[in-house]
């Protein structure tokens, strides 16, 4: 259920940031902009121009290092290209390289623009590509001079928040284009937005450079799946021909970490959902909790740590719980950015209890210590390009992450085995010891049947001692007959603890409905729910006459309207009362707002719901729209709650935040139904 609420919010929040924001007219108005931002920036700094990125063909591949461009944050984001060219904005560009900024979006609500300076080789003929390294980007837009102008820019609009048919190359990274330019000195700007902290790496390709750059890309990514597509098929067919569980945890595993690899290298969202950026912004954060949850399970059955480490277990169950709730909490609410070092945590706790579980006598956990240790050292380096230092950044710590997770997968698939394998040759040990025992006993029978076959001769003489033996064997098999009274006794009791269990999470299951149906009542009366919501809680027109009777007659509240007889009993009508006195029925609906209403009773009740939550302030029309009613009918029934609510401010027992139920029973509705049967009377 949340995640569709979580899809529902994600569209919503895409299209209100969709909506164009009406630009400032006039000249008041643009220093009105120039005066906020410069509030917002800060002090303005010195002039501080990059450095200008010298391109040759000899050298195919260029790394933009932080001395190659400058930034402008911009916390409003209505700054446009005319704008950060202008002399009031343009000097305020700070080279990353000794700032002091991070290369990378610190704040997700303010815009980024980034300026780079490129001197083209005096006989260049090939065309250049600027390339981001971030896949994550929500919205990148880049301006390149126009050919034969200086001043002209062309802009490109992609990023992850579009579809991925709007991005200039079918590539997994951003690729922009930056024609020939013969000798020429050009600047490109680059303005950016994101809702995560994604980091400003780039490089500049020649195109006669870039096509094998790509295809080895390309090659050894599809080397990582399918190494990654054999463990998974092999450990699947290990499951389905030896039943073990653990082997299916570990399959489930892997394939979340492939799904978390196809939305960090970009590769998801160019083959598998490229017309759904939103199911690429949903994946993204939903694949390392899934990660998360598919790891902790396999562990915790590799490890076996429910009977070797029972109280570490429980603690692991309860901190894996809480980290994907807080991790859930953040990517559908809080957006802070920090959401991986929520992963330390459970992380840390699995690896210390691979530890105890190693020293408990577990061989094959020193495995997992390894596997984990390798990934543990590739997250460092990404945990510092998401927090924006510089640390031994390159091509091997970059896809470090890669290697490790498929090291990790046949580390881990190689410890399964070898635990399965140690399991069967305690097994086998076992049997074997038992076919001894059993071999000792055929032995021993033999030689007894020899015996009596001497004794047949001498039964005359070892008579007594065979009654003797014969007597000894009984007692044996009446202590086992014994033994196995006693097994089947505790088995007994086992089952009858089974049962009670069974009740008890019977209940368990009873008191979770029940107190999920008092939190949506609960939400309604802190005015949070829809009208989707609303009519789960009140579905039909039985809920709306049920709640109705409850709060005119529930606890012993019936009084007959006719002779104030307090004694009544069901009638014909559902819902309805009758007097043991007089007989009189009495409708769930009488002297309540909702008597001889028009239309849906469920419509009429969530109507004064959203009267009452508004204090009165919701129009006629919107409320129409939203409960599918004609003007005319959604007009008169709100005056006729307006009336209501006035009638219930003034009041003597009015309170203020009161339930919106002291509406529903307005005692002025009764009397204006009565007074207007007694005109109709008179007419």
């Amino acid at each position: 259920m949340w995640l569709l609420s979580y899809l529902r919010w994600h569209a919503q929040r895409r299209a209100v940031a969709k909506r164009p924001v009406a630009a400032p007219n006039g000249l008041l108005a643009r220093v009105w902009l120039l005066l906020v931002l410069a509030l917002l920036g800060g002090p303005a700094r010195a002039a501080q121009p990059e450095d200008t990125l010298a391109v040759s063909p000899s050298n195919p591949a260029l790394y933009l290092e932080e001395n190659y461009y400058s930034m402008l944050e911009d916390p409003t984001g209505r700054l446009r290209l005319a704008d950060v060219q202008s002399p009031a904005w343009s000097h305020r560009f700070v080279v990353l390289r000794g700032s002091g900024h991070p290369p990378n979006i610190q704040h997700p609500r303010s815009t980024y623009w980034l300026r780079i300076t490129v001197r083209h080789a005096p006989a260049e003929n090939a065309a250049w590509y600027l390339e981001l390294y971030d896949s994550h980007i929500g919205q990148a837009v880049f301006y390149g001079p126009r050919p034969g102008s200086a001043t002209a820019y062309d802009s490109v609009a992609t990023g992850a928040s579009h579809s991925f048919a709007t991005r200039p190359h079918p590539y997994k990274n951003f690729l922009f284009d930056l024609p020939p330019r013969p000798g020429e000195t050009a600047t490109y700007y680059l303005r950016l937005h994101s809702d995560t902290r994604t980091s400003f790496r780039a490089m500049l390709h020649s195109g006669a450079g870039l096509i094998p750059e790509l295809s080895l890309q390309y090659w050894l990514l599809g080397m990582f799946y399918g190494v990654l597509f054999i463990m998974v098929l092999y450990n699947l067919i290990l499951f389905f021909f030896l039943k073990e569980r653990t082997y299916l945890y570990y399959v489930l595993y892997v394939l979340s970490g492939t799904l978390l690899f196809l939305t960090e290298d970009g590769l998801g969202f160019q083959y598998l959902w490229s017309a759904s950026p939103e199911l690429n912004h949903f994946v993204g954060a939903l694949a390392p909790v899934l990660l998360l949850l598919t790891f902790a399970t396999y562990a915790s059955g590799f490890l076996d740590t429910a009977s070797r480490l029972p109280a570490l277990h429980r603690l692991g169950t309860w901190v894996v719980g809480g980290s994907t709730a807080l991790l859930v909490l953040d990517a559908a609410v809080v957006h802070s950015g920090f959401s991986f070092w929520l992963y330390l945590l459970p992380y840390g706790l699995l690896y210390y209890a691979a530890f105890r579980a190693y020293g408990s006598g577990l061989r094959p956990a020193r495995y997992l210590l390894l596997a984990q240790a390798l990934v543990a050292i590739s997250l460092t380096f990404l945990i510092m390009r998401k927090l924006g230092i510089n640390f031994y950044s390159n091509v091997y710590t970059v896809y470090s992450l890669n290697a490790a997770f498929v090291v990790e997968v046949v580390i881990l698939s190689y410890a399964l085995g070898e635990k399965l394998k140690g399991l069967m040759d305690t097994t086998l040990l076992t049997q074997n010891r038992l076919l001894k025992q059993l071999r000792k006993k055929h032995q021993a029978q033999d030689r007894l049947v020899e015996q009596m076959r001497e004794n047949q001769a001498l039964k005359d003489q070892l008579n007594t001692e065979l009654e003797g033996l014969v007597a000894l064997r009984t007692a044996e098999l009446r202590q086992q007959n014994d033994t196995v009274a006693a097994q089947n006794r505790e088995l007994l009791q086992a089952n009858g603890l089974l049962a009670l269990q069974s009740a008890a999470i019977e209940k368990l299951n009873g008191d979770l409905s029940r107190d999920l149906h008092a939190e949506k009542a609960a939400r309604i009366e802190s005015k949070e729910v829809d009208f989707g919501e609303f009519s789960q809680i009140y579905p039909d027109k039985d809920a709306c006459l049920r709640y109705l009777a409850d709060l005119k007659w529930g606890h012993g509240r019936y009084q007959c309207r006719k002779c104030g007889h307090e004694k009544s009993c069901e009638a014909r009508e559902p819902h309805a009362r009758r007097c043991t006195r007089c007989r009189y029925v009495e409708s769930a609906t009488a002297g309540t707002l909702l008597q001889k209403c028009k239309f849906s009773i469920v419509k009429a009740l969530y109507a004064v719901f959203l009267m009452h939550a508004h204090k009165g302030n919701y129009s006629p029309s919107e409320l129409a729209r939203i409960l599918d009613l004609r003007q005319a009918t959604s007009w008169a029934f709100a005056q006729k709650v307006l009336q209501a609510l006035q009638r219930r401010r003034q009041a003597p027992d009015f309170e203020e935040g009161e339930p919106w139920t002291h509406v529903l029973l307005d005692a002025g509705t009764e009397a204006e139904v009565e007074e207007n049967e007694a005109v109709k009377a008179v007419d």
